[in-house]
């Protein structure tokens, strides 16, 4: 249970920190911010993995998981850019 609390906490700290560094409009609010967080995790793991920095069984570390959720908001952003054009 402590492992799922630490995990939203860090996806929190992660999801704001790459909504100050990617600027515009962002979705939503808190739980939006943590989610972004938290999926930037799992995709910097998955890229971790893919390149041979991880292990199995290891999880992405702060900077990795930071890198995530900006390519993540980076996505974001060229969809919702197309949308509008």
């Amino acid at each position: 249970m402590l492992h799922l609390l630490w995990t939203a906490i860090i996806g929190l700290i992660v999801g704001a920190l790459a909504k100050l560094i990617i600027p515009g409009k962002e979705p939503g609010g808190i739980f939006v911010t943590m989610l972004i967080g938290i999926a930037g995790a799992f995709l910097g793991t998955w890229i971790g993995r893919a390149i041979g920095h991880y292990q199995p069984g290891q999880s992405a570390g702060f900077l990795m998981s930071l890198v995530g959720a900006l390519i993540l908001l980076g996505i974001y952003h060229l969809i919702k850019r197309s949308q509008a054009a």
